[in-house]
């Protein structure tokens, strides 16, 4: 991909925002992400290409769903044409939700060697539609430029930015308290969060920062609560 190489000197010049701005372009998408695999954190996203690409991923980390979540887990490239004609047992919430940041098709990259997994590019577009081979190919080149900036030829070391620059770092701040709060797991915390946050229709992050600065204090989790409910306030 000859465009990769320009791509990652924007990132030297322009920081890994210049990439994926860049990236929507070469992609032909609205709008562009990259995700990272942070330890003990799960997929954390470290930069967008706009307020749509922010969206969509908010809209996963909320739901705990989705097709960046699926690539991240199998580490395998997931393709979707058509959000809204997925099978409803596939991410049943996403696809209640999705119409609301104008996501019709997204297409997403693991950023892997082999079984090591660093994270997810993903791309979206407005329009049901498919990536042309020459778009799959840029993209899963441009995956494998970023997955080795990342590991800096290192293949057992991330190089991740600061903790406090990740997106969500309100979020597991606001987990930390919930569960020491409510006296439940870290998982289970957060679980809570996200359901408090799908039931009320606010971003995670403004119902995190709410916990954080103790404007807000959730009640425990109901028995058998696991997933944001799919009946909303």
């Amino acid at each position: 991909m000859a465009k990769t190489v320009s791509l990652l000197q924007v990132k030297g010049a322009g920081g890994i925002t210049g990439v994926v701005q860049a990236g929507c372009e070469v992609l032909n998408a609205d709008g562009l992400a990259v995700s990272l695999l942070v330890p003990g954190i799960g997929l954390e996203p470290e930069a967008f290409s706009n307020g749509r690409a922010q969206a969509f991923g908010d809209l996963q980390f909320t739901l705990g769903e989705g097709p960046s979540v699926d690539a991240a887990r199998t580490g395998r490239v997931v393709s979707v044409g058509d959000l809204v004609r997925e099978p409803g047992d596939r991410w049943p919430l996403l696809v209640r939700e999705v119409a609301a940041v104008r996501v019709r098709s997204v297409f997403c990259f693991p950023l892997a060697i082999g079984a090591i997994r660093v994270g997810v590019l993903t791309a979206t577009r407005r329009q049901v539609s498919a990536l042309t081979r020459q778009q799959s190919d840029d993209a899963l080149a441009l995956g494998a430029a970023l997955t080795h900036s990342y590991l800096s030829g290192e293949p057992d070391r991330l190089h991740l930015p600061p903790y406090d620059d990740f997106h969500h770092t309100v979020v597991h701040q606001a987990t930390g308290m919930l569960s020491v709060q409510l006296q439940v797991p870290l998982a289970q915390a957060l679980l809570r969060l996200r359901a408090h946050a799908y039931a009320k229709n606010r971003p995670i992050t403004d119902i995190a920062q709410d916990v954080v600065d103790r404007r807000l204090r959730l009640s425990p989790p109901i028995d058998g609560e696991s997933t944001p409910s799919a009946d909303k306030d």
